[in-house]
C-alpha cells in the first residue's frame, strides 16, 4: 500500500487549497455525521461480529451517537473557533499607538489516526470532530483487531470523501509501525501505553507532534460519606460496559476497610439487576479476542494462587467455562496484595480489585505511589476529603460520584497525563490541539525615538530604558 504517495497527495492538496472556510469544514463534518447515521446498522452488525458478542445498544451509543454529538458540538461552534485571538503588546503602551497581538489557528496539515479496537469508530470519529474543525486532512489506520469494523469504515470514507480528504490505511502491525513512521504534520494516537513508547520512537524520527491518548489502572476512591448503593451501581456499570474494555474503566477500587462487605453485596445487587443472565444475554459484551480472555482470567487464577478471595458476580449455576463466546462474569478481587498481576497491569475487563484502607491519606498514597492513571474517580459528599483527593493526586481527569462521564463532556478537555497520555482534544481543546496556534505582532508604523533608540550607534537613551527595567 501506498500510503506515503496518499500521504504525499494531502499534503500538496493541502497547499494547493489551502485553509478551508468554515462552511467547507462544516460541509466535511456533515458528511461525517450522514455516514454514522447511514450506516448505523451495519456498524452494529460488524462490531457484533469482531467482538463475537457486542450490544447493539451499547455500540449505538458509544460509537454512534457517542461520535455524532462530538461533531455536531464543532459543527455549531468552529466558526467561532477559528476567530483570531487578541492579545495584549508587551509594553502596553505599544499597543495604543496602534501595534497589534494576536493568535491566528491554521490547519497543521495532515493528521495521522490510529485508533484502537475497544470503541474502533467513535475512537475514529470524534478526534475527526477536531481534526476537521481546525480544517485538516487525514489518514486513518484503524485496529486490526477489529477487522470487519475496520474494513467497513474504510469503504465507509471511500463513499464520501477523496482520499486526498481522508483515507484509511487497513493492515497488521507491520502496516501500523510504518504508519507511525509517516512525516505527518500531527498524530493521534490511542492504545496501550506499551505500543506508545514504540510510536512515540517513531514519531520522533520526523519530529511529528503527538497527542497519545493512553490508559493505566484508574482509581476508585470511596469515600466513608458514599451512598453504597448508588455508587456500586455506577461502578459496576462502568467496569462492565463493554466488558470493562475502556480506557476509563474504573481499575481497583479503595474502599473504607468497614465498608468492603457492604460494597460486594451491593455489587452484586446491581450486576444481577443489570445482567440477570450473562451467557446468551446479548447486552453482555464479549472479550475482543482469546489472547485477552486468556490474559483477564490469567489474572484471576493468578490472584487466586497468591491468596485473595474471589467473588464471582453470576447467575447462580451459569457455566461460563463452556461457551462459544469469550464471555468473563464480573468478578471482585479482594484484599490483592502488590506480587498480583491484577494490581500491576491496565486490566481491561471486567474484573475488579478491591482494597481496604484505614484512612484517605493512605488511599491518596497507594494512588500516588504509581503511575498517573487517566482517570480518577471519588465518591462521596464529604467536601473537604473531596478536595483532599482532587488537590492531591494527578490523574488525567476526575469524575466525582460516578465514572466515565468526564469523557462526555464536550466542553472538557480530555487526556492523560505521563504514562496515561499527553496533549488533549475534545471540544474547542480538540481544535486547538490540531492548530497551529500562529503568533502575528504587528509593528507600529512611526519609528519613534524609543524604537531607534534599539538600534545602534546605543547611547543616552538605550541607557536610561535599561536602567528602568533592571531594577526590582
Amino acid at each position: 500500500m501506498d500510503m506515503q504517495g496518499i500521504l504525499a497527495r494531502q499534503k500538496a492538496a493541502h497547499l494547493r487549497d489551502g485553509a478551508p472556510t468554515a462552511e467547507q469544514r462544516i460541509e466535511r463534518i456533515d458528511r461525517c455525521i450522514g455516514l454514522l447515521i447511514d450506516h448505523r446498522a451495519q456498524i452494529e452488525e460488524a462490531l457484533n461480529a469482531d467482538f463475537g458478542s457486542r450490544s447493539r445498544e451499547a455500540t449505538a451509543f458509544t460509537d454512534v451517537a457517542g461520535s455524532i454529538g462530538p461533531l455536531k458540538h464543532a459543527k455549531a461552534h468552529l466558526a467561532k473557533w477559528m476567530r483570531p485571538e487578541k492579545r495584549k503588546t508587551t509594553p502596553a503602551i505599544l499597543g495604543l499607538f496602534g501595534a497589534k497581538a494576536e493568535i491566528r489557528f491554521q490547519p497543521k496539515g495532515v493528521v495521522g489516526v490510529i485508533s484502537p479496537w475497544n470503541f474502533p469508530v467513535n475512537l475514529t470519529f470524534a478526534p475527526l470532530a477536531g481534526i476537521l474543525a481546525a480544517g485538516n486532512r487525514a489518514m486513518i489506520k484503524p485496529s486490526e483487531y477489529t477487522p470487519a469494523t475496520s474494513e467497513l469504515m474504510k469503504t465507509m470514507f471511500g463513499k464520501v470523501f477523496s482520499e486526498e480528504e481522508i483515507a484509511v490505511v487497513t493492515g497488521g502491525p507491520e502496516i501500523g509501525e510504518a504508519f507511525a513512521h509517516l512525516p505527518f504534520d500531527h498524530l493521534i494516537f490511542t492504545g496501550a501505553t506499551s505500543i506508545a513508547r514504540h510510536v512515540m520512537r517513531a514519531a520522533a524520527d520526523n519530529l511529528v507532534p503527538l497527542t497519545l491518548e493512553l490508559g493505566g489502572k484508574s482509581p476508585v476512591i470511596l469515600g466513608k460519606s458514599a451512598d453504597l448503593g448508588v455508587a456500586a451501581a455506577r461502578i459496576m456499570n462502568g467496569k462492565t460496559l463493554n466488558a470493562g474494555q475502556i480506557c476509563l474503566a474504573p481499575d481497583y477500587v479503595l474502599a473504607p476497610h468497614d465498608r468492603v462487605e457492604g460494597f460486594v453485596e451491593a455489587a452484586r445487587a446491581s450486576v444481577s439487576k443489570m445482567f440477570p443472565t450473562i451467557k446468551d444475554n446479548p447486552d453482555y459484551t464479549s472479550i475482543v479476542a482469546q489472547r485477552h480472555y486468556e490474559r483477564i482470567t490469567g489474572y484471576i487464577d493468578d490472584a487466586r494462587a497468591k491468596g485473595a478471595r474471589i467473588v464471582e458476580l453470576k447467575p447462580e449455576g451459569e457455566d461460563l467455562t463452556q461457551q462459544e463466546h469469550r464471555k468473563i462474569a464480573p468478578t471482585l478481587i479482594l484484599e490483592p496484595t502488590d506480587d498480583m498481576k491484577v494490581m500491576q497491569e491496565e486490566i481491561f475487563g471486567p474484573v475488579l480489585p478491591l482494597k481496604s484502607y484505614r484512612s484517605v491519606d493512605e488511599a491518596i498514597a497507594f494512588v500516588n505511589g504509581r503511575d498517573r492513571p487517566l482517570g480518577l474517580y471519588y465518591f462521596g459528599d464529604d467536601e473537604a476529603e473531596r478536595e483532599k483527593v482532587l488537590t492531591r493526586t494527578t490523574p488525567g481527569g476526575v469524575t466525582v460520584n460516578d465514572v466515565i462521564m468526564h469523557v462526555a463532556q464536550e466542553e472538557l478537555p480530555f487526556g492523560g497525563v505521563g504514562p496515561s497520555g499527553m496533549g488533549s482534544y475534545h471540544g474547542f481543546d480538540g481544535f486547538r490541539e490540531f492548530s497551529h496556534r500562529k503568533a502575528i505582532y504587528s509593528q507600529i508604523k512611526k519609528d519613534i525615538g524609543p524604537l531607534q533608540a534599539l538600534r545602534p550607534p546605543y547611547g543616552p537613551a538605550i541607557r536610561k530604558m535599561l536602567a528602568a527595567q533592571i531594577q526590582r
